[in-house]
């Protein structure tokens, strides 16, 4: 249960007469089904949401195991938060969502989008006695995309249009609501790059000092998985002229629990290792790291595309998909020996890049560099059938990193 199960009043049904100030002309449902397509979401959404014409809410998709303090967060947002039954009761002119399943219970036209850097992982393995079979791409699901025999989204976004290769081959059906419509999170990292001394400063990182950033997908194949003590080891064992930060997949905090997280890590905190919180804050410090040590997690993939120096402590590959873009990461980037001292394999790390390779990394991640929010925001306003804003959407900056502090709350 996500916690937002109390009926929301608002502009719908027989309320919408008796108490809309402004009465809107089209009504957008958000779904997000875990923090992290949310963020995502929180990404896109501020596209349409300054237009008065559009009335925005946003609800919990009862889906994924790791909805954990997903209701925390979209109330924290501060839109208007409806519950998954009142949410499928209701008409919308446009559904977003970030992640499938459930999406056929709306009545809206859907668009999903990608809530990583693409299509690049194995769905995991299901628990039971049968024989192994293939495994499908992990968010081109057949049996999500199609639903009684038809179609569930109405667009589906794609960031590069090697990804139509993709969808094809896993789903072929899709591929005629399918488009190319770049990557937000990467359009939001560039846009951000000229912020990189503010971001660092609010690590605590002064003039003169290093900086490495640890960044961590979920389950037993992550770096926290296999190797929860190097958060503890880095910052204790590098010299102190270096600041060591880390940010863990949302899903680790909504499975095992916030308070719980940071009690794992509070040896690793009172060495000075920079926690940042599931909702946001690790973009903000891939551009502010001089280095990364990661696995095959979106994140340590992003850090890489922007040009930092990228070490992976974990890579199953089994778990990758053959010929994508993390799967070529993992043939280019060092990979940490454990039993080795830290700093000579950092800066041995530089030497495995240059311009070229984080060019190549950049440019296979999304082929509309820079046009995403052009490219959303036209789809959205087509699928609604309402006139687009002539103003050119803007690329908002990343907020500052804010690091959790130790103590009473564990308060970030």
């Amino acid at each position: 249960m996500t916690g937002c199960e109390q009926w929301a009043r608002g502009p719908f049904g027989f309320d919408l007469d008796q108490g809309a100030t402004i009465r809107p002309e089209r009504r957008v449902l958000v779904v997000a089904h875990h923090v992290t397509s949310g963020t995502r979401l929180a990404d896109v959404m501020p596209l349409l949401e300054s237009d008065r014409r559009i009335q925005v809410a946003y609800t919990a998709a009862p889906r994924s195991i790791f909805d954990g303090g997903l209701g925390e967060y979209l109330r924290g947002l501060g839109g208007l938060v409806l519950p998954w039954h009142q949410a499928t009761r209701t008409s919308f002119d446009l559904a977003v969502a970030a992640a499938d399943g459930m999406l056929e219970h709306l009545h809206a036209p859907v668009m999903t989008l990608q809530h990583g850097a693409g299509p690049s992982k194995l769905l995991i393995r299901a628990v039971g006695s049968g024989p192994h079979a293939s495994r499908p791409v992990a968010g081109m699901m057949r049996e999500r995309l199609i639903v009684g025999g038809r179609v569930v989204p109405s667009a589906i976004v794609l960031a590069h249009t090697r990804h139509l290769q993709v969808l094809e081959r896993e789903c072929p059906e899709a591929l005629p609501v399918a488009i190319v419509g770049g990557d937000p999170c990467l359009d939001r990292l560039v846009a951000s790059k000229g912020l990189r001394e503010a971001y660092r400063r609010a690590l605590g990182v002064h003039p003169g000092q290093k900086l490495v950033f640890i960044t961590s997908t979920c389950r037993e194949q992550s770096l926290l998985g296999e190797h929860l003590g190097l958060l503890s080891r880095a910052p204790a064992e590098l010299p102190r002229e270096y600041r060591v930060a880390a940010a863990l997949h949302p899903n680790v905090w909504a499975f095992h629990g916030r308070r719980q997280v940071i009690s794992w890590l509070d040896e690793a905190l009172r060495h000075g290792l920079r926690l940042l919180p599931p909702e946001e804050g690790y973009r903000a410090a891939l551009i502010a790291a001089d280095w990364i040590i990661g696995d095959h997690g979106s994140a340590t993939y992003y850090g890489a595309a922007i040009g930092v120096p990228t070490l992976l402590a974990a890579f199953p590959e089994d778990d990758v998909v053959p010929g994508s873009h993390v799967a070529r990461l993992g043939a280019i980037a060092p990979r940490l020996d454990p039993e080795q001292p830290l700093l000579p394999q950092l800066e041995k790390t530089v030497h495995a890049y240059n311009k070229e390779t984080y060019a190549a990394l950049r440019n296979a991640i999304s082929s509309r560099p820079g046009g995403s929010a052009l490219i959303l925001r036209r789809e959205m306003y087509r699928l609604m059938r309402l006139p687009e804003p002539e103003r050119p959407p803007r690329i908002e900056p990343l907020p500052p990193p804010r690091p959790i502090q130790r103590g009473i709350g564990w308060a970030a």
